[in-house]
């Protein structure tokens, strides 16, 4: 049996400030107000324990539970903007949502584990980190990301997720007609980060980030 994580910043102050809103109204808010990220962490560290439950039986390997696990919360963070509970829901019609979700989620992806045309990696290759990005702070960065200009998205990209150097970045990019120099690209790089940072919602920030509105790494 994998062990389940725990999550600290289920005790943060903005999350414990929710702690009596029902899971109708942790719903209801996050939908209504999506430039606010506290609504979906609440929902995640009420519900992170039965989630992980359901995955941590599909493969073997906790680090591969740990990315099922992400990738579970990142398809419910897709489909809860739009999700519509029945009039007077309870806790169990939520939770069967939620557990509903997290079984197709695994369904699509279990025949690739055991076919061995992998779909989750090996956990020697799984570069995602749980403790590094849980996943809120994951879906709110992806989302950021996505709205970063397509320059800067692709040089955090080539970056972070395949690890090229300013050399082959600027190669790359004069190959597709941008004539950037490699000396250039740090500077690129941190414009990105920056805009990535000013793109989460500021209660992620401080949840995860420990950056508060007046403190900011933006406004530094």
């Amino acid at each position: 049996m994998l062990s389940i994580p725990t999550f600290p910043e289920s005790h943060h102050e903005i999350l414990q400030s929710l702690a009596n809103y029902s899971d109708r109204e942790l719903i209801y808010q996050h939908q209504l107000h999506p430039e606010q990220g506290k609504f979906f962490a609440a929902l995640f560290c009420r519900y992170s324990e039965i989630v992980y439950s359901v995955v941590q039986h599909a493969v073997k390997s906790q680090v591969q539970a740990d990315y099922l696990f992400a990738i579970a919360w990142r398809q419910i963070f897709k489909e809860l903007q739009q999700v519509k509970l029945a009039a007077d829901p309870d806790a169990t019609n939520w939770q069967n949502w939620l557990v509903d979700i997290t079984g197709t989620t695994i369904l699509q992806r279990k025949g690739y584990v055991e076919d061995r045309n992998i779909d989750i990696p090996p956990p020697e290759q799984i570069r995602y980190s749980l403790a590094a990005a849980p996943p809120p702070l994951w879906c709110y960065l992806e989302r950021g990301l996505d709205l970063l200009p397509p320059l800067s998205r692709l040089i955090a990209i080539m970056t972070q997720n395949f690890k090229w150097n300013e050399q082959r970045i600027s190669a790359y990019l004069q190959g597709e007609g941008q004539k950037i120099p490699a000396h250039t690209i740090q500077n690129y790089l941190s414009e990105s980060y920056q805009q990535l940072e000013a793109n989460l919602p500021h209660d992620i920030r401080e949840i995860y980030l420990g950056v508060g509105a007046k403190n900011s790494a933006m406004s530094n």
